[in-house]
């Protein structure tokens, strides 16, 4: 396939709000060895994403000026020297990109892309669909299949039923054979939650931990805990969970006293996937982990779940201020047309 010398690409020249996004043409990227070009189909919102816009997130921030967005899901429109693995007008999904130490990002015309971080995208879902899932789906499969292993007949605990991370992993939980329990902030987000296979659910504005505790495990505790709030929940989960049971936190950005973690034996797990994009290690597992999710996706054990609105990247500001709005049910998608 032939690219073009130039492509349009929607950048940030300085951290700042929603308008801080600038439609521009750029050079088109051209594959270095163990690349691969994808032309850009969809990408979706990620609280990242938002706080690398702002600054929040300055640690995992590129250079700027900087095309953002890691979620991608597109096809290949070229491929570089030593990829055997994905050709031309292949179908791919991944997290790839528009952070520190890492190619540019998906909100442009094309997007290069490590191999290694790519998979073939589920082939029951439009490229549109499976852009909601590789960030959300690598944290929930780190957290909940690697580090806290949830077994057969595992009592889950799971914040969050319709968050990105949250939906994905009362899903990966109830695979791998758990029984679920989910919060949520309304009726209708419990409802979606029940939906994806969540057991019970908590509403947890008006129900205090000890009592879904005691209502859902008989007062012994959660077996597995896994926190995607942060903040004052972390101290929820503690309580949640039982006696030498485990917690998977992927927002612990603050300081906790551990002592009731410590009084209660838990084994505590933390989780940030970025980890193999920004410090360039161990970056083929997050392949992997895909296609793992994508047969999961055609077996009918995984769906995402999208928002209702969605956004072209000619709307990207908009679509980061209904993300920080804290309105959406499920993941946020941004199409290229």
């Amino acid at each position: 396939m032939s690219l073009p010398e130039e492509m349009t690409a929607w950048i940030i020249d300085a951290f700042g709000g929603v308008d801080a996004f600038r439609k521009t043409e750029i050079p088109t990227p051209t594959p270095d060895p163990g690349e691969v070009i994808v032309e850009v189909a969809a990408t979706s919102v990620n609280p990242i994403d938002y706080k690398v816009r702002s600054g929040q997130a300055d640690v995992f921030a590129p250079e700027r000026p900087a095309v953002l967005h890691g979620d991608v899901a597109g096809t290949v429109a070229a491929v570089g020297d030593d990829v055997t693995n994905f050709q031309e007008g292949d179908r791919v999904y991944g997290c790839a990109g528009g952070f520190k130490n890492c190619p540019q990002g998906a909100l442009a015309d094309y997007m290069p892309c490590d191999a290694d971080l790519l998979a073939p995208a589920p082939a029951s879902l439009a490229l549109e669909e499976a852009a909601a899932l590789p960030l959300v789906s690598i944290t929930a499969w780190e957290a909940l299949v690697e580090k806290a292993a949830v077994e057969p007949d595992d009592q889950v605990l799971v914040h969050g039923a319709t968050g990105g991370v949250g939906h994905i992993g009362i899903q990966l939980a109830k695979w791998q054979g758990g029984t679920v329990v989910a919060t949520a902030s309304s009726e209708q987000k419990l409802a979606r939650g029940r939906e994806l296979g969540a057991d019970d659910g908590a509403l947890y504005p008006s129900e205090p931990v000890a009592e879904y505790v005691a209502r859902c495990t008989d007062g012994r505790g959660f077996d597995v805990v896994f926190d995607t709030v942060g903040g004052d929940n972390i101290e929820r989960c503690f309580e949640a969970a039982r006696l030498n049971g485990q917690m998977a936190t992927i927002a612990s950005r603050e300081e906790h006293n551990l002592v009731h973690a410590y009084l209660k034996g838990l084994s505590i797990h933390t989780v940030l996937m970025l980890l193999p994009l920004v410090h360039s290690v161990d970056r083929a597992r997050h392949g992997q982990i895909l296609r793992r999710v994508s047969d999961l996706v055609d077996d009918g054990a995984v769906r995402p779940l999208i928002d209702d609105r969605s956004f072209s990247f000619d709307g990207i500001g908009e679509a980061h201020a209904f993300a920080e709005s804290g309105e959406q049910i499920g993941k946020i998608v941004v199409t290229r047309h």
